[in-house]
């Protein structure tokens, strides 16, 4: 066997063993916007929710975290938005979260990387055990508001059509995860579990139309429009008219300080 060869199995060796010792773990050195897990308990209709994100920002590099506990009524369940934000030069790359409504309240959970101080994401490092999966609990003001008064990138919030007993079901499914995850830390995955395969994976859980493999779950910036295709935005406008209407940034800024923000980037067509 010729020594090159024997060079390039070794390398392999090795980087194959490296990455079966890869263990998660939540005992790390966190970034401060991501100290903290959120969690729920569940007490019949009651849904007590812990580490509620809502940080306030000055910019992206300068804000202060805070966090609150909040019990939700889940008879009171009545809505849930689907938010896409691209955010590079390829709209194929993009973050999608779920925001649910409580009547006129509010609570996103945005499935995320945890990143330990000075990580920034990378694709590639997604697909290599190098960051954990994190189920976010958030306040629209904190979540959404970085995504479009601060990072200011396209931010859609697209409204899902489906029976209120599915959308308690996707809730209760995604929360079930959020605490499984806090005693049983696993890794993210750019292609098996990132924000949007995991969020396909709650879908089809209770859909009784399940959402096939399709390369615009791995390119997000493109799942606003399987989402249309396969009819789960609560519209009758085409493609284009609806990426139109849905987005909610000019909204977002102008009533960025309003008590009533999340109602206000629902005001869709003003």
């Amino acid at each position: 066997m010729k020594v090159w060869v024997k060079i390039i199995l070794a390398i392999m060796i090795t980087f194959f063993i490296w990455f079966l010792v890869q263990m998660p773990s939540n005992d790390r050195n966190w970034e401060k916007d991501q100290k903290e897990i959120s969690w729920a308990e569940i007490n019949g209709p009651l849904i007590s929710m812990h580490n509620i994100r809502n940080i306030s920002y000055r910019n992206t590099t300068d804000y202060d975290v805070a966090y609150y506990d909040k019990t939700f009524n889940i008879e009171k369940l009545d809505s849930v938005y689907f938010m896409v934000e691209p955010f590079a030069q390829w709209e194929g790359a993009a973050h999608t979260f779920l925001s649910f409504g409580f009547g006129d309240e509010y609570l996103v959970i945005s499935i995320e990387i945890r990143k330990e101080v000075g990580e920034e994401f990378s694709l590639i490092n997604g697909m290599l055990k190098q960051y954990e999966l994190q189920y976010v609990f958030g306040d629209e003001n904190d979540l959404i508001k970085l995504r479009s008064n601060y990072r200011h990138d396209d931010v859609y919030l697209f409204p899902i059509k489906t029976e209120k007993e599915k959308i308690i079901s996707l809730f209760l499914d995604m929360i079930n995860k959020a605490n499984y995850l806090k005693d049983n830390p696993e890794f993210y995955n750019t292609v098996t579990s990132s924000c949007t395969t995991n969020i396909v994976d709650h879908v089809n859980k209770i859909s009784p139309k399940r959402i096939s493999f399709d390369f615009r779950i791995l390119a997000p910036g493109y799942s606003g429009m399987l989402a249309h295709e396969v009819d789960l935005i609560d519209t009758e406008l085409s493609w284009e008219e609806a990426k139109e209407y849905f987005k909610i940034n000019e909204r977002a800024l102008k009533y960025a300080n309003d008590p009533e923000f999340s109602k206000k980037i629902r005001e869709y067509g003003s």
